[in-house]
């Protein structure tokens, strides 16, 4: 103890005896306020925004794998696609998907906690950026307010009524706001601050140009069925900007052709790098199980109901008011040992890049072989078709797979946040609630061309295609409301599990009816959807604000009606 004793006595001696300059060291590994004043900080704490786009951090809050940032799981409480694996595998999502959720699911919070986070490292750009000095960082500043619009974009969409987190909230760690309303102004500033302030010509993959703010404006206005100005943002943006659809559709979902002139903005994944791996924990789940990627984990498992909708007629155009009349062949409880006939009817050639089925071609690695490729089939609410778009190709397993652990681990595939068919699908939408026939035909025929002229999936001799394909143009739309119903289908099939779906139908107003038909349809392929599910009602229009969020506000937030 003596020892001791003389040992901090004579520390404590020594500091006094040194000069006040010595406790204004700054600390190693860390950042001053004064670094992250100038250009080389805000690039920083804008770097540090970009990375929280996948929703990864630490420290996070709420179920890990809710908070990826591709929205998978959100389609899963949209006619588009199920759960998938077993139903007491990640049960809290089942919850959701079945309309049994409450505010204390981990899945809401997940996505709450990670937007919020995203809001709160661009406000600490805009923060550095107002304390430059004299600095020109007008573009950071563009960008660091695209993010913050970004995110506050999600937040307002997922959960309706949001607290508006500033800059000056998170530099005084203000937090508990409470949410008033919605914040769909002080959104819109943002992108149009961005509209007005960043480049023209993109300066790096994965950061946005002006274009590109302008297209997420427009994405916005829509959102509020604000047609005739978003159709204005979105003539602009087609006619006059830098970007244009790929030839071939699958180039949007492969290594080959990440960053393309289809792609917009994307979250960019890396798992190719052993040293350094980025990729998509989300993704992680929805790979075949086994199949040829290992032993996990089959979730995010396509629709009976999405796979009927790729039916088309004799004209080659979509059964838009009877996809569901009759059902796409399934093996639903069918071993791989018993004969099956995939379906020989018409179908758009679109489906086999969405959905994996028995007897096609998956993804490059030879026809799925039926059940010994599902995780649950048939005893689980789960079906028995697989996700496409987010599984990378086997040409490109070698430069995809990370060091996630386990199965088949991170996939390295970007995720489009937007991409130009959609640009393409808004705005043809947008023209088609004001009437404006002509540029809705144009701008969904694009699409459907694009999908008509590239190469379809062949057999397993590699001589034909693999199914009977039939797609053409539409040549007219005779009235304004076959107009919005073509392009309201469109949108389904091209954007087809990407993320997309429960938006469109919280937007269009219609979630409740289709949801309950969707129970009904989807019942004759899968006959626990019908006993399982509870009715969808107009409370799932938004997400329940995390209980755990209402809890550390000490009662400023409020939850939202039916929660």
């Amino acid at each position: 103890m003596k020892k001791r004793f003389i040992y901090y006595f004579t520390l404590f001696a020594s500091l006094l005896a040194c000069s006040d300059d010595f406790t204004e060291i700054a600390p190693i590994g860390a950042l001053s306020e004064d670094v992250l004043a100038s250009e080389a900080g805000v690039e920083l704490l804008l770097i540090a925004t970009y990375s929280v786009l996948d929703g990864q951090r630490n420290a996070a809050s709420g179920n890990g794998f809710a908070q990826t940032g591709d929205n998978w799981w959100l389609d899963a409480l949209s006619d588009d696609a199920h759960k998938g694996s077993t139903d007491d595998d990640q049960d809290p999502l089942y919850q959701m998907e079945i309309h049994n959720g409450d505010s204390a699911n981990g899945y809401p919070l997940g996505q709450w906690s990670s937007l919020f986070a995203g809001v709160n490292r661009a406000n600490s750009a805009i923060t550095a950026v107002a304390n430059a000095g004299d600095v020109d960082l007008s573009a950071k500043l563009g960008e660091a307010r695209f993010l913050r619009g970004h995110f506050n974009f999600q937040l307002q969409r997922m959960y309706g009524n949001v607290p508006y987190i500033t800059e000056e909230n998170t530099a005084n760690r203000e937090f508990n706001i409470a949410n008033a309303g919605p914040i769909w102004a002080q959104i819109e500033a943002d992108f149009q601050y961005a509209v007005d302030n960043l480049p023209d010509v993109r300066q790096s993959a994965g950061r946005p140009e002006s274009w590109t703010a302008k297209a997420y404006l427009g994405k916005v206005l829509l959102q509020q069925s604000k047609w005739a100005a978003a159709l204005t943002l979105f003539t602009d943006v087609i006619t006059n900007g830098p970007f244009s659809l790929n030839a071939e559709l699958l180039s949007n979902f492969s290594a080959a052709g990440e960053n393309s002139s289809e792609s917009l903005f994307a979250i960019q994944f890396l798992a190719d790098d052993a040293q350094s791996p980025n990729g998509n924990i989300g993704g992680v789940l929805n790979f075949p199980n086994p199949g040829p990627f290992g032993s996990c984990c089959g979730f995010y498992q396509p629709s009976q109901d999405l796979v009927n909708a790729f039916q088309t007629g004799a004209d080659g155009l979509p059964l838009l008011d009877t996809f569901n009349a009759s059902d796409v062949a399934n093996d639903f409880g069918i071993t791989d040992e018993t004969a099956f006939t995939p379906h020989t009817g018409n179908l758009d050639p679109r489906l086999d890049y969405t959905v994996g089925r028995r007897g096609i071609d998956y993804n490059g690695y030879g026809a799925m072989p039926g059940q010994s490729w599902i995780r649950a089939q048939p005893q689980d609410i789960s079906g028995p078709y697989l996700p496409a778009k987010n599984v990378y190709q086997a040409s490109e397993q070698s430069i995809q797979q990370g060091t996630g652990g386990w199965g088949q681990n991170l996939s390295g595939i970007n995720y489009n946040i937007m991409r130009f068919a959609d640009v393409l699908l808004m705005g043809a939408e947008a023209a088609a609630e004001t009437g404006d026939l002509a540029n809705s035909l144009a701008w969904v025929n694009l699409v459907r061309n694009r999908a008509k002229n590239m190469s379809y999936v062949q057999n397993e001799a590699g001589d034909a295609p693999a199914a009977n394909y039939v797609i053409e143009p539409y040549t007219v739309f005779a009235d304004q409301a076959t107009a919005v119903k073509a392009v309201r289908h469109e949108r389904r099939l091209e954007l087809g599990m990407e993320g997309h779906r429960l938006f469109d139908l919280r937007r269009w107003g219609n979630a409740e009816t289709i949801m309950n038909a969707y129970i009904i349809n989807e019942g004759r392929t899968i006959p626990g959807v019908v006993e399982d599910f509870k009715p969808y009602t107009a409370k799932h229009d938004l997400l329940p604000i995390p209980i755990t969020a209402i809890d550390i506000s000490a009662g400023v937030l409020s939850q939202n009606a039916g929660w």
